[in-house]
């Protein structure tokens, strides 16, 4: 822990780690030079059996030889899609592309033809690598009509034909052998798109020295060793998984299980049998994992610690963690354009701290609680919109000049459009979005204050808190509620609850009863989708 006494809400960067100045793809020729029998990747196929592992020795040679055939079919500085769920071909691309100096551009493989049309224009790209075919969605067929037309894609192939993959073809720049380029750590690795919570998404172009230190920053205060074996269930087109994780247990050389696809029994199964000791999720996916661990308990004591983030962590989910699981519980905050984490937990915080923060802000990186009005920074206690300054942020959003002003300003400070407020330990409490902020007869109202209330009520699973346009109050509060083991809801029941814990202005007017919450990829809760769906009449008043 940092010790801090603050009586403004800005915490310097703090230097207990250094900046390396180093790429994605120095660093995975570093480790493997130091330990090229550990095994890195371990595969998991559909079934949740283990299908394929490497080394960190084979991991460098296969991904130098595909940065070689990609050498010799693009430039660096080019940009190159990956259209594919989780697959040690998608780690394998992302190192290949490091080394050759190309742009990773990620989609989701749920996206249909507009959604990764629209990816393909936006970013430029001039390659998509795709799968056949993932969960029903039949990607080949998509990809051939998103890429009808676009005179800039120059190839499309399928990551499983690894003739395609790994041939050189006749070389498009001269008649040269190919060579991996000088590749500078302030270039851009990767563009990702942001999820799209509040609107539509924007390609946050990423650096090698951001992802590469926010990796290590975050892995070491997760307490992360040569033995440890993380297991990647995030997905790998989103900074959780390509970033965090991946290059997380690349940071010490040890071991990572990778997924491909989500099944809480499944993956309960794998931290038994693979004996994993850390595991990285967003909140849904770890109630997921404890409410098929109440039916069917498997023997959890190799796990020494759940990573929680992406959205609300509820105080109940901690201690149901802690409880069921038997090991320790840290939330982590941030967003794709810090690469992406800002704050998190250190080992050993409190329970209290662990329930009602985010932690402190990571190594080299600033903090700061701003007034949304003029700027300025609140004092500790006071809400106001998170902002971060340091080597992690973002190189700005791809040919978006205008967004990227309005995100990062003159004095480098990244504003995530998230509100929250600091204490004078520098520990940060999340309250909820800049946009998300329900203004109810004047009256400010944060959803996070409300949806933690109701998530210690016990018929009450998820929760998702937003403000509906009103007449006479210009919004109004409504609540939308996935019931624990589908069972009924008791709107009075709920609002006599909401009653006993906070003031009646917050409590909510309209009470929704969902089977499922519109997500984006990481997992996060689709608000604007739940307040459209409703005004559409999509979801009916209890």
């Amino acid at each position: 822990m940092y010790q801090l006494q603050l009586s403004r809400s800005l915490v310097p960067a703090q230097t207990d780690d250094v900046v390396r100045e180093i790429t994605v793809g120095g660093l995975l020729r570093e480790i493997a030079s130091q330990r090229p029998t550990a095994e890195a990747l371990v595969e998991v196929d559909l079934e949740g059996q283990t299908a394929r592992r490497w080394t960190y020795g084979a991991l460098l040679a296969d991904s130098e030889r595909l940065a070689l055939a990609l050498s010799a079919r693009f430039r660096p500085g080019e940009r190159v899609l990956v259209w594919a769920p989780n697959s040690p071909e998608w780690v394998v691309m992302e190192y290949a592309c490091a080394l050759a100096g190309i742009v990773l551009v990620t989609a989701n493989p749920a996206f249909q033809a507009k959604e990764l049309r629209y990816i393909l224009e936006q970013s430029g790209a001039v390659a998509m690598f795709r799968v056949e075919s993932f969960r029903g969605n039949p990607m080949a067929e998509i990809g051939a009509q998103a890429t009808e037309g676009l005179a800039s894609i120059r190839e499309v192939v399928d990551l499983a034909d690894s003739q395609a993959l790994y041939g050189h073809g006749p070389l498009v720049f001269g008649e040269r052998s190919p060579v991996l380029p000088t590749v500078e750590p302030g270039v851009a690795a990767q563009i990702q798109y942001t999820s799209g919570t509040t609107g539509f998404p924007k390609g946050a172009v990423l650096s090698h020295r951001g992802l590469v230190n926010n990796a290590r920053f975050y892995a070491s205060r997760c307490n992360v060793t040569q033995s440890s074996t993380w297991i990647n269930i995030m997905p790998m087109f989103h900074t959780s998984g390509c970033g965090m994780v991946t290059l997380g247990c690349l940071q010490v050389a040890c071991r990572m299980v990778l997924v491909s696809l989500f099944h809480p029994d499944a993956i309960n199964d794998l931290i038994e049998s693979e004996r994993v000791t850390v595991i990285l999720g967003v909140p849904t996916m770890i109630v997921a994992l404890l409410e098929v661990f109440d039916q069917h308990p498997r023997d959890m004591s190799n796990l020494e610690l759940v990573s929680c983030g992406g959205s609300m962590v509820a105080p109940e989910l901690v201690r149901r963690v802690k409880k069921s699981f038997g090991c320790g519980f840290a939330t982590v905050y941030g967003q794709t354009e810090a690469s992406p984490v800002i704050t998190q937990h250190h080992i050993d915080d409190s329970v209290d701290d662990i329930c009602n923060t985010t932690g402190q802000p990571i190594p080299q990186t600033a903090v700061s609680i701003r007034r949304v009005d003029d700027n300025s920074v609140v004092p500790v206690g006071e809400v106001g919109e998170i902002c971060a300054r340091g080597p992690c942020n973002m190189i700005g959003y791809h040919a978006d000049e205008a967004a990227t002003a309005e995100t990062l300003d003159e004095d480098g400070w990244l504003h995530t459009g998230d509100l929250g407020a600091m204490d004078a330990r520098g520990y940060v409490r999340i309250t909820g979005r800049v946009k998300e902020m329900i203004i109810r007869g004047g009256e400010n109202h944060f959803p996070m204050e409300i949806e933690n209330v109701l998530l210690e009520h016990p018929a009450v699973a998820e929760v998702a808190v937003v403000g509906l346009p009103d007449k006479k109050w210009g919004e109004i509060i409504a609540c939308f509620i996935r019931s624990e083991g589908n069972q009924a809801l008791d709107v009075r029941a709920l609002h006599g609850y909401c009653r006993q814990h906070l003031s009646p202005q917050k409590t909510p007017t309209v009470w929704c009863k969902v089977d499922d919450f519109p997500l984006t990829g990481p997992g996060k809760f689709q608000k604007f989708l739940l307040r459209d769906g409703y005004l559409a009449g999509d979801y009916k008043p209890l």
